[in-house]
């Protein structure tokens, strides 16, 4: 009889450690989608004082001393070189691809047309994870996540009329490119802490940024403002660092399918900083669609993976 009190206490120890875990987890991925939601709004202030390349290459620059500082300052060992190609992938596709091509979509795209993309992210996240990690999410899982994007697509081409830019090229690139580093990077979450992916990431890619920053500033006209200086700031510390720590974590945490799908909340938060940030006009469908997008996410988070 004791054996057997000690058996079913031990299960009802275990679940709500995991519970926590998973909480979280959760949590962390949605301050990474709350950081990533500011990210194109401040690009857009970023674009007022500085050149496109010289954006991109200066916030990599920049996120990539504050990541460096920060490995050295904890003295951490560099992965092992079985980790080097997954770091490479996030590099290309996180800290140089993704930021480049939604830069120069947006010279041409409103925020909101551009947020098509980050309406698509999480299926195709979802996508490329199924064929990376082997996992299988169930039919309920797809179904929210599909009904999901649609509704988020929905919103975003109904709020740039429907109409298809010369930018769409530029965002459907981004797309494939950030779901590619979002599912390896959350895979060597696993192995290592998520701030180290993206930190290895960056310092990866800083002998590449570093002469493309240096010449892009000495072709491009500059123009300090309290926007610029603020836009950049923000993508190099908040979007490309802090953002990508805290979502790491979070994927590792609760897997990369369900964590992708918190994302379905990031157009219709960008859509609101776009109207708080750079006066742009949203209708009032925007409470619909959100109310559609967050039944949604609650659907996936309970769906099993």
């Amino acid at each position: 009889m004791r054996a057997q009190s000690s058996a079913t206490a031990s299960p009802g120890i275990a679940v709500p450690a995991v519970r926590d875990s998973r909480g979280v987890g959760t949590l962390q991925a949605a301050l990474g989608v709350l950081a990533f939601s500011l990210t194109f709004p401040a690009t857009a202030w970023g674009l007022e004082g500085f050149g496109p390349w010289s954006l991109v290459a200066v916030r990599s620059v920049l996120a990539a001393l504050i990541a460096g500082g920060c490995l050295l300052a904890l003295r951490i060992v560099p992965p092992d070189r079985r980790h080097w190609p997954g770091l490479a992938v996030v590099g290309a596709g996180v800290v140089l691809g993704f930021p480049m091509l939604t830069t120069l979509a947006l010279q041409t795209s409103t925020t909101a047309h551009a947020a098509v993309v980050v309406g698509l992210l999480p299926l195709t996240t979802a996508l490329l994870s199924a064929l990376r990690t082997g996992s299988r999410p169930s039919r309920t899982f797809w179904i929210a996540a599909l009904a999901g994007a649609a509704a988020v697509l929905a919103f975003t081409v109904g709020q740039s009329g429907g109409a298809l830019t010369t930018a769409d090229a530029y965002l459907f690139g981004a797309l494939l490119v950030c779901a590619a580093g979002y599912t390896e990077g959350g895979r060597l979450a696993r192995v290592m802490p998520g701030w180290q992916v993206i930190g290895w990431a960056l310092v990866l890619c800083l002998p590449l940024a570093l002469p493309v920053a240096a010449f892009a500033l000495s072709t491009e006209p500059v123009r300090l403002t309290a926007h610029s200086v603020a836009g950049v700031l923000w993508v190099a510390a908040g979007s490309q660092f802090l953002g990508l720590i805290v979502w790491y974590r979070g994927m590792a945490a609760i897997g990369i399918p369900k964590a992708s799908q918190l994302q379905l909340a990031q157009p219709l938060l960008t859509l609101v900083w776009s109207v708080l940030l750079l006066n742009e006009h949203l209708t009032v469908a925007a409470p619909l669609t959100a109310t559609a997008v967050l039944v949604c996410i609650a659907v996936t988070q309970r769906a099993r993976g």
